[in-house]
């Protein structure tokens, strides 16, 4: 069983969430996209995709299927990882967050997808959806900094 506490997992986590960022940017540079994942808005959504032509729909669609399927699994198992690894006591609870984002995240790829294949209009989901991942990512991003610091200062300590 992968354990995202251990040391390497973590490291593989953390390289793994950064060559995704990358790709996000490199994807959406190169198809000319604005990424659906940070629009909550269904009236911008509809605009959005109304002004996308078939390329970037199907690399929107790439994106969506692969790059960020892949992408909530290694930010979530990074951010839960080091919560659980960084505060002993209440780990598990801290670590919710990032674990809840996953889901939430790949919920938000489904209704995206749909959208973009024209197969079923849950857009309007988006304006809870899109609030609620962004949300569970920042505070899992903000519990894994805050470990971060507390090994960090620990390290620091012992020197």
């Amino acid at each position: 069983m992968l354990r995202i506490t251990n040391t390497r997992n973590l490291w593989w986590l953390f390289f793994a969430t950064l060559l995704l960022t990358a790709s996000f940017v490199v994807c959406s540079s190169l198809w000319n996209l604005t990424l659906l994942d940070g629009v909550s808005s269904p009236v911008e959504v509809r605009r959005i995709l109304a002004g996308m032509s078939p390329e970037q729909i199907r690399a929107h669609i790439w994106i969506t299927a692969t790059l960020d399927v892949a992408y909530p699994l290694a930010y979530g198992g990074l951010f839960a990882g080091a919560a659980l690894s960084g505060f002993a006591t209440c780990g598990r609870y801290l670590a919710l967050p990032a674990l809840l984002a996953i889901p939430v995240d790949l919920l938000e790829g489904v209704v995206q997808v749909l959208a973009l294949t024209d197969s079923g209009d849950l857009i309007d989901t988006k304006a809870y959806i899109t609030p609620l991942k962004t949300a569970l990512f920042l505070s899992g991003l903000v519990i894994a900094l805050a470990a971060w610091m507390k090994w960090l200062i620990v390290r620091i300590g012992r020197a």
